[in-house]
């Protein structure tokens, strides 16, 4: 079996079969969430078998509503992370509160998903460590990157990695991390001997060698890159476009949904001139600016701060995380 990440630090208020379980994605949806399949097959551990998580179901408890929210009567020790229980709103035993938000879609907060167990880096190109593209001077990975904990047990791209000992690792085929700040990224990838891309290292990786404006090209291509999302996932997730969802943006469902989230490298066409995938679309992606900045877009926008490449979201200091935040790493030439 792969080894499990040891995520019962994550809450200590978790049930044993949340800290425990693993799998390919909630609600029973493909790590790939439906988009295109990579032609080059993922680097797989042979000798492991990986983790299964059951299908979810909607949430059946009965409804309430805490502070103009809707939630669900929940025993307090099922309502934690990114929920919050209220008292007084609920028939019933004292320990059943109003959980706020209602999830509205088939996806249980409760489980630890692993879609990368058992997933390792493939060969670097000539001059670069495993997983990265060589890009001028310099060193790029080749797939926004994914976790593994200092064991080298897979991490829940979920989950934020708050207080663990974490390091970053390159990916084809697997579940990006998202729910990361800047700073954490930064630590991620100083573990794993490589550094957070600056702004001009990300851009001239993401430009390539002729400064194009998308990695493909100078003209837009919808659909070619993971970039343009019909509806919202809180809006899908909550079952409602209320002000309120968008102050709850870390619940471990929203990159869980169909169509959302994509698997690295799934997006074949999605890929500069140097073999980098997924630099415009999938997730904003941090760079080392002390005041904050992340590129790219994500797979709800790619055009509303710049196109393509251009992309760049200076409104959050570098401690800020939510779904959509994700990184990759750069290197010098070994």
């Amino acid at each position: 079996m792969c080894p499990r990440s040891p995520l019962a630090t994550w809450s200590s208020r978790s049930p044993a079969s949340a800290r425990r379980s693993c799998g390919i994605a909630c609600g029973g949806h493909a790590a790939s969430h439906d988009a295109p399949v990579a032609i080059d097959a993922p680097t797989i551990d042979a000798g492991c078998t990986p983790p299964v998580t059951p299908d979810a179901t909607v949430e059946s408890a009965p409804a309430c509503s805490a502070g103009g929210i809707p939630g669900a009567c929940l025993d307090t020790s099922l309502c934690y992370g990114s929920r919050a229980p209220t008292a007084g709103q609920c028939g019933g035993p004292a320990n059943i509160e109003c959980c706020t938000p209602r999830i509205a879609i088939a996806c249980d907060p409760d489980t630890v998903p692993e879609p990368n167990a058992c997933l390792t880096e493939e060969p670097g190109d000539p001059g670069c460590p495993d997983g990265m593209a060589l890009v001028d001077t310099f060193c790029v990975d080749r797939f926004e990157a994914a976790l593994v904990d200092a064991t080298g047990a897979p991490w829940s791209p979920y989950f934020p990695p708050t207080g663990q000992s974490v390091r970053a690792v390159s990916l084809r085929g697997g579940v990006p991390q998202a729910y990361i700040s800047q700073l954490q990224a930064t630590a991620a990838c100083d573990a794993a001997g490589k550094r957070l891309c600056t702004d001009t290292e990300w851009l001239r990786a993401c430009q390539g060698p002729t400064g194009t404006t998308y990695p493909y090209g100078d003209t837009r291509q919808p659909g070619v890159c993971n970039d343009a999302r019909a509806v919202h996932p809180a809006v899908e997730l909550y079952g409602t476009s209320d002000a309120w969802i968008f102050s709850h943006l870390d619940s471990p469902c929203l990159n869980q949904e169909a169509n959302g989230l994509a698997a690295t490298g799934a997006h074949v066409g999605c890929v500069t001139s140097e073999g980098a995938f997924d630099m415009m679309g999938n997730l904003h992606e941090w760079t080392a600016d002390p005041a904050g900045t992340f590129r790219g877009g994500y797979y709800v926008d790619t055009v509303e701060n710049g196109n393509g490449c251009l992309y760049a979201t200076t409104a959050h200091d570098t401690s800020y995380s939510d779904y959509s935040t994700g990184f990759r790493c750069c290197a010098d030439r070994l």
